[in-house]
């Protein structure tokens, strides 16, 4: 399996926006005590003139005006976005946890979609949509060039209505044509159960509204069953969500009045700390944290992590690990440590702009580094499953300033790339990380990935294929 680079990622799948504090009454006043630059706005107003006068066809004044804010923003960063109706509606369903779709989460490989992560108990999941996979086509329609926003529209699509994927898959000879048919989804963002040996698995798949109050649910649940004698604390492929709901997931574990994460900016209001406290992880409503159980704020505790692992999973890995709460396990999160805020510029669009920078309790910047792990595990036994890029090879990424940006952008991990199209899910017997967080906390050794040998067969698929994203 060769490396493989992404020219351009967003963990933003068909439906979810990672890192997102909804902060709706900030003001929109963009000039802050800054004199307004008239000759640019005349340049601008010249150029508006120009193409409505002159171009080849008649152009519509809000396709214009909508143009111009996308290219100011997207010249930004890699967060920073225009969200014209459709994507403001699907951001705002996306943060509830349901919207309609196939349930993968894609970024772009080559100028083609490409599967980032299938999302649990989806159409997508269920026809066999794997990580990695490459669509080239959706339905007839080549995703050569095309925009991640456009693909992402042609999947979506009213429920019980069929699409046709077709798929370039490594390993395999001839492209997969695929079948699915289009389902309202519903992320659930906690599952919980009890492993074997009286250990606690919880696992969090993206940060919503309501994820601090499910997770105390099935905290609460666990504790019927006979308190944990340790927790295992699943983030990997977690692409971020409200910090709201990663202040709830932290305070969690946490004594109260305990710092969760800071933010800066340029704006005073920019500024911030977050406690684990109600009125930073509750916001007014009812204290869902009251009457855990008191073994949630003690139980030995582990936090499986991954490239996948974003923004608001950056930041409850980062405050449990600055208070040595619990031992960080898996391999280094993606980096994504900037705050973007969702400023309404009508009643149905809106801009995303990055504000601020996220810092752990320990002042440590999260953007373009990310959370290394307290111990490094492959995602199976004979390596990683793939390499991802991570913030720092995003296009105008914005610096660590911590850091110097030599050793702020990703480096290729030392852990080895697995020879093999295993698949498993996350939480079953087959998952290498949690077996040995469970290890871990057994207090048995710790197995190290081994690279197998590879097999001639795949060393011409790998060969042959395309460069990874």
């Amino acid at each position: 399996m060769g490396t493989r680079k992404l020219r351009s990622l967003g963990l933003v799948s068909a439906g979810i926006v990672a890192g997102v504090l909804l902060s709706l009454g900030i003001s929109a006043v963009a000039q802050r005590g800054s004199p307004l630059p008239l000759d640019e706005l005349r340049q601008f107003s010249s150029v508006f003139s120009a193409i409505k006068n002159n171009y080849v066809e008649a152009v519509d004044d809000k396709k214009l005006i909508s143009g111009a804010i996308s290219g100011m923003l997207s010249d930004l960063d890699p967060h920073s976005a225009y969200l014209d109706a459709d994507a403001f509606k699907e951001m705002q369903s996306s943060t509830q946890g349901e919207f309609g779709g196939l349930g993968i989460e894609v970024g772009t490989e080559d100028g083609m979609v490409k599967v980032i992560s299938p999302i649990e108990d989806t159409p997508a999941a269920r026809a066999g949509i794997r990580a990695g996979d490459l669509i080239s086509k959706i339905d007839d329609t080549s995703t050569k060039g095309l925009s991640l926003t456009d693909a992402v529209k042609m999947m979506r699509g009213p429920v019980r209505t069929p699409i046709t994927l077709t798929i370039i898959r490594q390993g395999q000879a001839q492209p997969l044509v695929i079948k699915i048919v289009r389902d309202t989804i519903r992320v659930r963002s906690v599952r919980s159960k009890m492993l074997d040996g009286n250990i606690g698995y919880v696992r969090i798949a993206q940060f919503q509204e309501k994820t601090g109050a499910d997770l105390a649910r099935h905290l609460k649940e666990l504790a019927a069953k006979g308190a944990p004698r340790a927790l295992i604390l699943d983030l990997r492929n977690d692409p971020g969500g409200l910090l709201s709901g990663a202040i709830g997931v932290s305070a969690a574990f946490l004594k109260p009045d305990t710092l969760v994460v800071s933010t800066d900016g340029r704006a005073p209001d920019a500024k911030q700390k977050y406690l684990s406290n109600p009125s930073d992880y509750a916001r007014g409503e009812p204290d869902y944290l009251r009457g855990l159980p008191a073994w949630v704020k003690t139980v030995p505790m582990v936090v499986l992590v991954n490239v996948g692992s974003a923004s608001a999973s950056e930041i409850v890995a980062g405050a449990l690990q600055d208070h040595k709460r619990a031992t960080i396990m898996g391999n280094r999160t993606f980096g994504k440590g900037s705050v973007q805020v969702i400023l309404p510029i009508s009643d149905t669009t809106a801009i995303k702009l990055t504000t601020s920078r996220y810092f752990t309790p320990n002042g440590r910047s999260i953007q373009a580094k990310g959370i290394s792990p307290d111990i490094v595990v492959a995602d199976t036994a004979e390596g990683d499953l793939f390499k991802l890029p991570r913030e720092a090879d995003l296009q105008r990424h914005l610096s660590n300033r911590q850091t110097p940006e030599e050793q702020a952008k990703a480096k290729e991990d030392e852990t080895p790339l697995a020879d093999t199209n295993k698949v498993f899910q996350f939480g079953t017997p087959e998952d290498f990380q949690l077996q040995q967080a469970v290890n871990f906390l057994d207090g048995k050794p710790i197995q190290k990935a081994v690279p197998a040998p590879k097999s001639a067969k795949a060393g011409a698929a790998a060969e042959g294929s395309s460069s990874k994203k």
